[in-house]
């Protein structure tokens, strides 16, 4: 949700039953505000909320002048102060997978402890203990689950000739019968599948648009699956 239009973005999600109180919605108005002017983000949004069990995290993400290159992540607990996520890594993730488990706790200095059974051949590395903090389990998860599901529809970015990825100014939105199609919604991160296309298919493809991955190339094959385009906020 971007920050110019977040009361408007949040009473259309408020059917979901995760609604903000009206002091939280006041400071982040103001905090978002501030945040884009000190770390110089072209935007700011709001990310959304991840429960913990003593208190809550609110994360945001500020973006640059290429919309996907150009992404950090924030937390905060308490909607006024926010402090940058760490950059994920393959070894961050790995630790995070081995030790972390369970509800977060609210805390991002708290310390998840895990022992790993080594191989008896490999005595001195029995009962190795990872551990990883809060902060970097938070990181992991946000990063994940935007990978996953963040997603726009097609014509919303576009890619420059100099490669920047930017809002499209002159997209209107999708039409009913267009909105119906699961292959106009596009996976809003780095592209991963690739261009496999046919020269068919590619009747109307354009290199300015057309770069990143289909949600309709992640239906799992050989299973029968109902799907309907998500809903996306513009």
């Amino acid at each position: 949700m971007d920050s110019n239009s977040l009361y408007y973005s949040l009473d259309l999600v408020a059917s979901s039953g995760r609604v903000l109180t009206v002091e939280q919605r006041t400071a982040l108005h103001t905090s978002l505000l501030i945040l884009k002017k000190n770390y110089k983000f072209q935007r700011v949004m709001f990310w959304g909320k991840i429960l913990g069990i003593k208190r809550d995290y609110f994360i945001a993400q500020g973006r640059g002048e290429d919309e996907i290159k150009d992404q950090k992540y924030l937390y905060s607990l308490n909607c006024i102060d926010w402090l940058l996520l760490p950059f994920t890594t393959e070894s961050m993730i790995e630790e995070v997978s081995k030790a972390a488990k369970g509800h977060f706790i609210g805390d991002p200095s708290f310390v998840y402890e895990q022992k790993i059974q080594g191989d008896r051949e490999e005595a001195a590395e029995e009962n190795k203990t990872t551990k990883v903090n809060e902060e970097k389990r938070l990181a992991v998860t946000v990063k994940h689950i935007d990978e996953d599901v963040s997603v726009v529809p097609r014509g919303a970015f576009i890619r420059s000739p100099l490669g920047l990825v930017q809002i499209n100014r002159s997209f209107n939105g999708l039409s009913e019968s267009e909105a119906r199609k699961l292959e106009n919604f596009l996976h809003f991160r780095e592209p991963k599948n690739g261009n496999n296309k046919s020269i068919e298919e590619m009747g109307e493809w354009s290199p300015a648009i057309d770069f990143l991955d289909v949600l309709s190339d992640e239906v799992p094959a050989g299973k029968a699956a109902v799907l309907s385009p998500p809903i996306s906020v513009y």
